[in-house]
């Protein structure tokens, strides 16, 4: 029932626009032409990690309404506005994760704080990748 009511809450906040994250961007993937094997990869591992996935929906909202002082962990969530599915690959010192994220929704994770990540994924027919060092919450969308 509590992770329902965290679930619910979640899609509140991120659909009525409550909260603003600090600093939320909108980053327009540069059109670059992607094999159609890869793009047929993506959707292949998509369609794995989705049957399989756990999200951290209630950790993410807590660090979202709360904060993270005093927490060693922080948020990144991923808005693909894309109409694509996309498997987000966050990668960092001793940490590593794939999240499925489906067209039109918001994936989020919890990772350590005060650390570089290596954000990337196919976006549709484009490549998306970033560096960013996370102190605090962190959130983007993409769309193509």
């Amino acid at each position: 029932m509590k992770k329902i009511l965290a679930l619910l809450l979640l899609t509140i906040i991120f659909s009525c626009g409550t909260k603003t994250i600090s600093p939320k961007t909108v980053t327009k993937v540069p059109a670059q032409k992607a094999n159609p094997v890869a793009i047929n990869q993506t959707e292949t591992e998509y369609e794995q990690l989705i049957k399989t996935y756990k999200p951290e929906t209630a950790k993410v909202l807590e660090d979202l309404l709360n904060g993270s002082e005093g927490n060693p962990n922080t948020s990144i969530s991923l808005e693909n506005k894309s109409a694509c599915n996309m498997v987000l690959t966050i990668s960092g010192p001793n940490y590593f994760k794939k999240i499925p994220i489906p067209a039109g929704k918001i994936g989020s994770v919890m990772v350590p704080k005060n650390q570089n990540y290596n954000l990337s994924g196919m976006v549709c027919r484009s490549v998306y990748q970033k560096t960013k060092f996370v102190s605090s919450s962190y959130s983007v969308a993409v769309s193509n």
